[in-house]
Formats: C-alpha cells, sequence, structure tokens
C-alpha cells in the first residue's frame, strides 16, 4: 500500500518479460545467434525480409519454450498459431512480426515467491508465446542519421505475461529474480539483462483497496531488475499524484530515465486491434505430439524450489540458507560439492560468508570463482582435522582467492600449522602470565572479564597457531593455580 495525500492506493503490476531463447539459430531461419558479431554479420535473407523468403520453424526453439512452459507449471497447448503482428519500425524489415497471439504455445502457469514474511505468494503466469525479436536501431553513431544492426532480427523469443497479481516493486523485483532462475536452471534463457537476453515491460495501475481495476501505463523496455523496481514506484506515485490533483491517468507507453529517475511518455497505448494481427499465412498451426511433451517433462532439472527444500530436508539447512544457496543454480553446485561428506552447516556458512564476500569484492560469479569448491572443502577439510584453526583458516583462505593456491600449499609454504604441542602452548601461557603478573592477581580477585584478554594475548605470542581448546584448557589450570 502507497499513503496518499488523501488516503491509502494499492499498486497493480503484471510484468511481459521477454527472455530470449538459448539456441544456436533463430527461430524461423539458420543465422547465427551469438551475442557481440559485428553489425549485420548474422543475417538471412528471412530475417531481412527480402521478398518470396519463407520462413521455416526452429524445432528446438519450440522444445526451449515447451521446456519453460512446463518448468512454470503451465499448460502447454498441444494446437497453437503463429499470427503476424503488424507495425512499422526501421528495424523490422518485413513490417510485421510472427508472433503469437489468441493461440499461443503455453497457457496458465504460476510462479511462487518466497515472501519476506516468510510466506508464499504464487503469481499468476497468463501465456508464454514464441516470437521473433526485431533488429537494434542507433542513434548515437552518427549527429543525423538512424543505424540499423538487424542481427537480433530474427531471434527467438519467449514472452511470459504474468497476471496483476505484483503489489509493490519488491514484489516485481522477487518475481523477475526468481523467473530468472528457473530459466538459468532449465537452460532456455541465460537471463543475462546487460546483454538484452532478458527485458521486461511493467504494466502499472494504482487504484483503492478492493476498487476496480485503474487505467494502466506500460513502461517499455527496462534492463535491470533495479531499474523495474523504481520504475514501478515511481509510476505509482506519478499516478496517484495525477488523481489526487483532479486529473485523470490516460493509457500510453512510458519509457523509464535510469538517469532520473523517472518516466516519461514515449506513445499513446497501443490496443490489440492496433496490430491488425491474423494467422501467417506462410506458417501452419503448431501441432505437437503429446508424447513428445512428456518425454520433455520427465528430462526437466531440479527446479529452484525443488532444490530448496531438498536442501532443507538433506542438509538441515535453514529455508533462509537454503533460499539463497539454491537462488543460482552455479551457487548450488558448488555448494552441494563443497559439502560432500562434510558438515553442511559449515560449508554453507563459508560460501555464505567468506567465498560471498570474496567474489563481491572482486566482482565475478561464482563461475569465475578463484577458489574451487574443491580447494575450499579440503580448507574445511584442514580445519576438522585440526591441521590449522578456524582464525588460521581465514588467513588460509584469504592467499587462496588472491593465488589460488591450494590449502595445504599454503599451510605448508607460510608455516601455519596449528600448534597442538600441550608443552610449547603451556611455555606460551607462564610466559604470558609472568608479564602480567597485575592483571593475573585482578583476575584472581574476581575480574573475570579478563580471560579474554589473557587468550588474545597468547594467541599473539603463539602468532594465532595455538589449538585455542587446548589454550583455554591449560590457561584455566595456570589461572586457577
Amino acid at each position: 500500500m502507497i499513503e496518499g495525500r488523501t488516503g491509502k492506493w494499492e499498486t497493480v503490476i503484471g510484468l511481459e518479460v521477454h527472455a530470449q531463447v538459448i539456441s544456436k539459430a533463430k527461430l524461423f531461419s539458420g543465422a547465427a545467434t551469438g551475442f557481440g558479431a559485428k553489425p549485420n554479420t548474422q543475417v538471412s535473407p528471412v530475417d531481412a525480409g527480402f521478398p518470396g523468403m519463407l520462413p521455416v520453424i526452429n524445432r528446438f526453439c519450440i522444445e526451449q519454450a515447451v521446456k519453460t512452459g512446463l518448468g512454470l507449471a503451465a499448460e502447454i497447448n498441444l494446437h497453437s498459431v503463429f499470427e503476424r503482428k503488424n507495425y512499422f519500425y526501421p528495424d523490422l524489415p518485413a513490417g510485421y512480426q510472427i508472433s503469437q497471439y489468441l493461440q499461443p504455445v503455453v497457457g496458465h502457469g504460476r510462479v511462487s515467491l518466497d515472501m519476506p514474511n516468510g510466506t508464499v505468494r504464487e503469481i499468476g503466469i497468463t501465456r508464454l508465446h514464441l516470437e521473433q525479436d526485431a533488429g537494434k536501431s542507433l542513434h548515437d553513431r552518427h549527429p543525423s542519421l538512424t543505424y540499423v544492426d538487424l542481427n537480433r532480427a530474427g531471434v527467438a523469443l519467449m514472452e511470459i505475461v504474468s497476471e496483476p497479481d505484483l503489489r509493490s516493486g519488491e514484489e516485481a523485483g522477487l518475481y523477475l529474480r526468481k523467473l530468472r532462475s528457473i530459466l538459468r536452471y532449465l537452460g532456455t534463457c541465460d537471463g543475462n539483462m546487460e546483454e538484452g537476453s532478458l527485458r521486461c515491460d511493467a504494466n502499472v495501475s494504482v487504484r483503492r483497496p478492493g476498487a476496480p481495476l485503474g487505467t494502466r501505463c506500460e513502461i517499455k523496455n527496462v534492463n535491470s531488475i533495479r531499474y523495474v523496481m523504481q520504475a514501478i514506484e515511481y509510476e505509482a506515485r506519478r499516478q496517484i499524484e495525477v488523481i489526487e490533483e483532479g486529473g485523470t491517468v490516460e493509457q500510453q507507453t512510458r519509457l523509464f530515465d535510469a538517469a532520473r529517475g523517472v518516466t516519461r511518455p514515449m506513445r499513446s497505448k497501443e490496443e490489440a486491434h492496433d496490430y491488425r494481427y491474423f494467422p501467417d499465412p506462410d506458417l501452419l498451426p503448431l501441432v505437437l505430439d503429446p508424447d513428445w511433451v512428456e518425454r520433455i517433462r520427465a528430462d526437466l532439472p531440479e527446479l529452484p524450489d525443488a532444490r530448496k527444500a531438498r536442501f532443507m530436508s538433506e542438509y538441515g539447512l535453514s529455508a533462509d540458507d537454503a533460499g539463497v544457496l539454491v537462488a543460482e543454480k552455479e551457487t548450488a553446485l558448488y555448494f552441494e560439492r563443497v559439502a560432500q561428506r562434510r558438515e553442511s552447516k559449515v560449508a554453507a556458512n563459508w560460501v555464505m560468508g567468506d567465498l560471498f564476500g570474496a567474489l563481491n569484492r572482486l566482482g565475478v560469479g561464482i563461475h569465475l570463482s578463484p577458489v574451487s569448491a574443491e580447494q575450499l572443502g579440503a580448507l574445511i577439510d584442514l580445519i576438522a582435522d585440526g591441521t590449522i584453526s578456524g582464525r588460521l583458516a581465514k588467513d588460509v583462505f584469504a592467499e587462496m582467492v588472491a593465488s589460488s593456491a591450494d590449502p595445504a600449499a599454503i599451510v605448508e609454504a607460510k608455516g601455519l600449522r596449528q600448534m597442538t604441542d600441550s608443552s610449547a602452548i603451556e611455555a606460551a601461557i607462564d610466559t604470558v602470565l609472568a608479564s602480567q603478573a597485575g592483571r593475573v592477581a585482578e583476575y584472581r580477585a574476581g575480574r573475570d572479564k579478563l580471560y579474554g584478554f589473557f587468550v588474545g594475548q597468547v594467541m599473539r605470542a603463539t602468532q594465532g597457531k595455538a589449538n585455542p581448546a587446548l589454550v583455554n584448557q591449560l590457561l584455566k589450570k595456570k589461572l586457577a593455580g
């Protein structure tokens, strides 16, 4: 809820996510799809809209869409139709986009969100349809001309349309992160928003709680989850101000200006009839074999929700810890390799604490971690068998991050093996207590808080190498005497 000048308002949000299908070829041609190629080097006559060129459906793209629909617990429509969506734009050479409208390949589904208060919310999916992407217009290469790059033209997109079930920018962020996680687990979209392979349009309206839906505005082509959240919050407050000042919200398409943090009008909102949809005469209806769909279902990987439940039951992790570890497929796989035959909570703490901290400082993902899962597991083993203490392990880990060296080699090279010789530790304690006679007297007179000071002094005297359990055992005996 948002508190306006005249009372409470509810934001109603539906998202349209355009997810680029992972495929080596485009949806209706054999042209390549790799990111970063020189402009107009991955274009077939079909993509360029040459006369007489006929589209041919890429079977693998259909399989990727069906797999995504199954991952979203959605209905798979065995009969679907490709249609022409007509509009003019310089980077759409044919003057129309081949898309789906009335009969999409995937119907109603759902995405479950773990809310901050511990509850679970289900967000409805209206449909998933396949369509070809347009090219890209470049406005910054010449002072008076627009350049067009058709490399992206014809690339397969899955448009995933949610029900208007979201109620805040924060919920929209949770939804997008969960959807991206599912797509990555499935291997159907890489979710890389920086490269444009995942883009989002947000439909935003406001109403009084319980009132009918208000007039919506669509914010187009937002390419960052953070920007989606900011755009929604700004747009909701803008609409509330318009209504509270006696105005009327106009249905329109708007753009988000990330530099200023505001939305601005782009054009009046088109309706479906403006695009003059009609079945593409060059493509027969798409008819799927039910057995083929079931084979795809049988081959689905373990998805985030199922993996979270398994991590909680198999590894005894809390819901919060399990949720963090399964959010990205690579993180979940990394954790499982570290936790193999080891204390799972210890493994989780090292991954979510020290490793995540190091990766954040380096600005890299876990797939580029300088410390492998096997190396981190070996470090945990050195703590478990008493070779090093937990304190020394922090120093060893820092060196592992810097050099990617194995922990055992670092321990030997730097002489960091834990001191377990009780006589050597006892000698260090004697030296410390002799140099702190006054504080020893204070401790024995009742200042128990000084105990931590003595422990610190002994650890310093042994350069942090003394076994902490032995230090405590021998120190207490000495102080008691």
